[in-house]
């Protein structure tokens, strides 16, 4: 007869092999004047990015051994405020950590987001949106990475890319980036109240969400590359 310890590490290795996502869309190259822009949705979530660089960087900015990189993102309406500002620094730090950005010194990296929609898991639709417009620009990286969110409902149940309702009623949200070669957490953004347990709990199925994500990657650029060639 298992423990009661090896009875619950199994549930949970089952529970992690049943990760609902909402349906993924993305289109690469549809803006014109950006060295790469992407749109992505998640559901009824969307997000358009455009990449712009290696440019000429204003000299207060510049740094002597790495590139700039500016992340903006732009609400649906009105003008950008506090959530917008600690969601560029999650963007933001994702990014510096992929991007190879030794190999352009004193230049700069431009990422611009604009929400196209919300309905909940806005900031791992920025991240993925983000990745894929870098990608579009072919600007050179270490790893991909996708964000993914977790949700606790007052029940204590893990809901993943939860809607703006779900997002509501529960007590706990944590957005984590996850990199493509090791699964590695890049970076994470929580609000709430959990336990080191739940925290863990959310991280693994975050990194078993990624890997649909990142075969939706190799999927999408397969289809777009299908047809040019």
């Amino acid at each position: 007869m298992p423990s009661a310890t090896e009875q619950n590490i199994t549930m949970e290795k089952q529970e992690l092999h049943h990760v609902k996502l909402r349906e993924f869309g993305c289109e690469q190259s549809l803006l014109s004047r950006p060295d790469g822009s992407a749109s992505f949705t998640q559901g009824d979530t969307s997000m358009l990015a455009a990449a712009y660089g290696p440019a000429e960087v204003k000299v207060s900015k510049e740094i002597y051994d790495r590139a700039t990189l500016e992340v903006v993102i732009q609400p649906k309406v009105g003008l950008p405020g506090v959530q917008e500002r600690a969601r560029e620094q999650c963007v933001r730090e994702t990014c510096e950590a992929a991007l190879l950005s030794s190999l352009h010194p004193r230049s700069s990296l431009t990422l611009i987001l604009q929400v196209v929609h919300d309905d909940g898991s806005l900031l791992s639709c920025c991240l993925n949106a983000a990745c894929m417009a870098l990608m579009d620009a072919g600007m050179a990286m270490s790893c991909l990475f996708s964000g993914v969110t977790c949700a606790i409902d007052t029940d204590g149940q893990i809901i993943t890319d939860p809607t703006a309702a779900q997002e509501k009623e529960s007590r706990a949200l944590m957005t984590f980036a996850i990199d493509s070669t090791e699964r590695k957490v890049m970076m994470s953004s929580t609000k709430g109240s959990f336990s080191v347990h739940e925290l863990q709990q959310c991280i693994a199925v975050s990194q078993n969400a990624s890997e649909k994500i990142f075969q939706f990657y190799r999927d999408s650029v397969r289809r777009r590359y299908s047809k040019t060639l």
